[in-house]
């Protein structure tokens, strides 16, 4: 009698079980609209079990146990939703055949298409468990990234250069605080535009992680701001920032500037300004012409400070003079938005000065609402303010345009941010996707994107 039960019992496990090599049960994830693969898309089954979406917006579901049933899948993502069915349940009921796939169709709510993660691990690890093809050189692990914080980008010796904050690593909580940095071929040239990944070519250390760029003299992490190339006199390019040492409590107790030094491979310190609080090169600089002179506009979210395009002017404090903006947006029924960091840049298909910028005690999230402004130029007017990104109690800061990959004669542009629970009081971290950056891709021909001046479409 044993043995009988035995056997029922290991035909029970077979028939409920994939066998090694039979393959995955593969669900893909799908904006309804575009019919592309969504990111970051939880599936959640009834005892709480998720698994979340790569790149592709895939799923490769082997759970033992769970194969060749009937299993319910709640389905949930920032700014997406699942239809409901008859009781109210955003989801749907899958049977998990090995080697058979599921496509799901979830809508947008955002006005910005989520298209990839840009930085950490497993940016494809379910499309390769799937046998699926990849479109990056390295979809499990580059350099030993698990995530970065905050990106700078600027284009330098016929590459883009890449900036990133405090890192984390594979072998210890404890990464690189002195900045981390990667290169990579100019999109549209070399590679196809960026709506899969961008393959990262990071300066290493030897030791299977990243390089500390800017090892600055001093306690506390090393954060760099303000990156641009800039032209001398005799019309050599120049890698520039601006450096700022930082205390536990993220507060900077001083702040110079720096170069990369080509050669050597890294940032060096040219000067320091008299005081943390002295006028200096921040955010993410923007060229901008006054008349017949052009000036580098910069400042975390409005400039406020330029100097004259040129290097020389840069490394002159002397130089920089303050800038005054209008520093007003307003939101739907004219409601104040309060700004956190964000990015202006030119927009030629719109005429005007694009602002794209994070909000603080937003909701749902503190600071993880995205928003989209014009203005005829960086120091405004800036007029209506429209929500293009939400998050559900998790952050998306310091965001950042990407003007080189416009497409469409600038109808299309791209944005990042860094995606991460800090700030926002959710103890549920997303597995890979915590800490990282996040590509969005904005049409501006959206008919909820108003002209907000008359320089507009």
């Amino acid at each position: 009698m044993r043995i009988i039960t035995c056997f029922l019992a290991v035909l029970s496990f077979a028939q409920h079980c994939p066998v090694l090599g039979e393959g995955s049960f593969v669900i893909h994830v799908v904006d309804g609209k575009t019919g592309r693969g969504v990111p970051l898309v939880e599936l959640t089954t009834v005892n709480k079990v998720t698994f979340v979406t790569d790149n592709a917006g895939v799923v490769a579901f082997d759970e033992p146990g769970l194969m060749n049933r009937d299993v319910f899948f709640h389905v949930r993502s920032h700014g997406y939703e699942f239809p409901k069915d008859g009781l109210g349940f955003r989801g749907r009921r899958l049977r998990t055949r090995p080697g058979a796939t599921a496509h799901l169709k979830v809508n947008r709510v955002n006005i910005a298409e989520r298209l990839c993660r840009l930085t950490g691990s497993g940016l494809y690890h379910h499309s390769l468990r799937a046998g699926l093809r990849i479109p990056l050189k390295e979809p499990l692990l580059n350099a030993g990234v698990l995530g970065s914080d905050s990106v700078h980008t600027s284009i330098f010796a016929g590459k883009l250069y890449w900036l990133w904050g405090d890192t984390n690593r594979l072998r210890y909580p404890l990464g690189n605080f002195d900045v981390t940095m990667a290169t990579s071929p100019l999109q549209g040239k070399v590679e196809s535009w960026p709506e899969k990944g961008v393959n990262l070519t990071y300066f290493e250390d030897g030791k299977g992680f990243v390089r500390r760029m800017a090892p600055m003299d001093g306690k506390g992490p090393t954060w760099l701001t303000g990156l641009c190339t800039l032209k001398d006199k005799n019309g050599r390019e120049h890698l520039v920032a601006a450096y700022a040492k930082v205390r536990k409590s993220m507060e900077a107790y001083e702040r110079g500037l720096c170069e990369f030094n080509p050669s050597k491979e890294i940032f060096e310190k040219r000067l320091t300004l008299e005081s943390p609080k002295s006028l200096h090169p921040g955010g993410h600089p923007v060229r901008h012409r006054v008349g017949k002179r052009e000036w580098i506009y910069c400042g975390p979210s409005l400039p406020n400070m330029r100097f004259p395009a040129n290097y020389e002017s840069w490394l002159d404090p002397g130089t920089y003079e303050h800038v005054k903006v209008d520093e007003k947006f307003t939101g739907p029924n004219n409601k104040p938005v309060k700004r956190q960091h964000g990015h202006i840049a030119w927009n030629p298909w719109r005429r005007c000065y694009v602002n794209i910028f994070s909000e603080t005690w937003g909701k749902p999230s503190f600071l993880g609402e995205i928003w989209y402004a014009e203005a005829p130029a960086p120091e405004g007017p800036w007029r209506r303010a429209v929500k293009i990104l939400t998050h559900d109690r998790y952050s998306f800061y310091n965001p950042k345009q990407h003007p080189y990959w416009a497409g469409e004669g600038g109808r299309i542009i791209y944005l990042e941010g860094t995606y991460t629970a800090s700030f926002s009081g959710n103890p549920h971290h997303t597995p890979r996707y915590d800490y990282n950056q996040l590509l969005y891709r904005l049409d501006l021909g959206d008919t909820r994107l108003k002209p907000a001046h008359n320089g507009s479409r």
